[in-house]
């Protein structure tokens, strides 16, 4: 009996131990305020919690009024200190690769390959780098030009004929293929299996809690990742078979990478790479163009003025049917005040992860070694403190900004040495969309009943917009 009880008096006395060692983790400093959450669970089911506002996430508002702009937190079994801090997140970005490194939590890597250049650090990161901008680098932007013009002008042709159009599919769908087409000549057309389909299973479980067990999101994600990786491996299998003299797409290079003797470069890094460029290129920015031309719909004025704009560029050329010049393009500059409020507003990425590689001391606070840091750009970009009435869309707010890319106060595109280098082809492809579209259309709102049977563009919250061509 007595051996019973001891045995029970140990056993509550390592639990209560393991559950106090939870909530008051060690650290050799002071951690910021915050709450553990459950044993194993820690807040991970609170912050998977769905945002339908265009707010900051609840998870980090509430807490942020309860704690301040920096807290902690415990997510998947991991340590984590949340920055809704403007100063702090930016320096975590600049101090890339010196006091942190990128990181994300198992589950990320699952569903985007251990091998995905998130993960990969120092050498092998600048490498993949300076590969991608040979395709989204300066030069190849100017080369893009009257491609992605051509696709935009047949894509609002196309949908000017249709009774009805999923805006954020059809933007999807166009700024898709023209990607696929440009990294490795992928025709859906000629295709026996649509891989856009794959990343569309693999984006609507991204986002989910990670039960790989079949039936759940999460496992239907990590299927459709499995089968677009089958397809971007036997194309590349096939392309290797049959190479080409002169390199015309992104797999045309990889393959000659790969072929070099003393190459760090391999078919799962290329794979995966491939994966996160065609994922990240076209779900982000059919997202962002979706919100650009719902705003529009929105909102008489500032369409007036882009639309100026962008008459101006057709004024002040000798043809007006000619094509856009990289000189127009740059003379944009409403255009792209427009854009960047799009971007703040839109809060794509959620949430930036790295990885504290040794004690920090910040402010009052002790970020440990190992730690997980969580940057929130929403509640950069909807701090009103820096941005008057923030949910409000006002292009406007840019005139007097130099912050065109990143800042202390603007982070839609990463910051510091992983900032994101498709942002230029994201702004291109933005850009000319909206050229095509305020020059050669026009649209009426179309409000109230029978919406669905009404021709036009589909929002998610409940009008049409009708395209009608310009006649000039």
């Amino acid at each position: 009996m007595w051996a019973l009880f001891i045995w029970v008096s140990l056993l509550v006395i390592s639990i209560t131990h393991w559950v106090y060692s939870w909530r008051n983790p060690k650290c050799k400093g002071k951690l910021p305020p915050g709450s553990m959450g459950l044993p194993l669970l820690g807040e991970t089911i609170q912050f998977f919690k769905p945002n339908t506002t265009s707010d900051i996430p609840p998870f980090i508002k509430e807490r942020v009024k309860k704690y301040g702009s920096i807290f902690k937190t415990n997510l998947v079994g991991r340590t984590v200190i949340v920055s809704a801090d403007p100063d702090l997140s930016y320096f975590v970005f600049q101090q890339e690769g010196r006091r942190f490194q990128s990181w994300y939590p198992d589950t990320f890597t699952n569903i985007f390959g251990k091998n995905n250049v998130g993960s990969l650090h120092g050498l092998m990161y600048k490498y993949l780098k300076s590969m991608v901008l040979t395709l989204f680098g300066y030069d190849g932007l100017k080369k893009m030009l009257p491609q992605v013009e051509l696709t935009a002008n047949k894509r609002l042709e196309l949908w000017s004929n249709q009774e009805s159009v999923e805006l954020k599919d059809a933007t999807a769908s166009m700024i898709f293929d023209l990607t696929a087409k440009k990294l490795i000549s992928h025709d859906p057309d000629k295709s026996s299996e649509n891989l856009r389909a794959n990343f569309v299973a693999f984006i609507q479980g991204l986002i989910s809690f990670p039960f790989d067990i079949p039936g759940t999101a999460y496992h239907k994600c990590l299927k459709g990742r499995e089968n677009a990786m089958r397809m971007l491996r036997n194309m590349l299998q096939e392309r290797r078979r049959k190479p080409r003299k002169n390199p015309i797409d992104f797999f045309d290079y990889v393959i000659e990478e790969i072929q070099k003797e003393g190459t760090i470069l391999t078919e799962e890094i290329a794979l995966d790479l491939m994966f996160v460029l065609l994922f990240a290129s076209f779900e982000t920015t059919s997202l962002a163009l979706t919100l650009a031309i719902k705003f529009l719909s929105d909102d008489p004025e500032v369409l007036k003025r882009l639309t100026e704009e962008h008459e101006t560029i057709l004024r002040n050329r000798e043809d007006a049917d000619s094509g856009l010049t990289w000189e127009e393009y740059k003379s944009m500059t409403y255009t792209f005040q427009f854009i960047n409020e799009t971007a703040r507003l839109a809060n794509i990425v959620p949430a930036i992860f790295r990885k504290a590689l040794i004690d920090i001391k910040y402010k009052d606070y002790t970020i440990p070694a190992g730690w997980a840091v969580m940057v929130c750009p929403p509640a950069v970009h909807l701090n009103p403190k820096r941005y008057e009435d923030p949910l409000v869309f006002n292009p406007s707010r840019w005139e007097e900004s130099t912050a065109n890319n990143a800042s202390k106060h603007f982070m839609a595109f990463g910051g510091g040495m992983r900032f994101c280098v498709g942002t230029d082809f994201t702004k291109l492809q933005m850009a000319v969309v909206l050229h095509s579209l305020v020059t050669k259309y026009r649209w009426v709102e179309i409000k109230g009943g029978n919406i669905v049977r009404t021709p036009g563009l589909h929002f998610p919250n409940g009008y049409h917009v009708r395209l009608h061509k310009k006649i000039y």
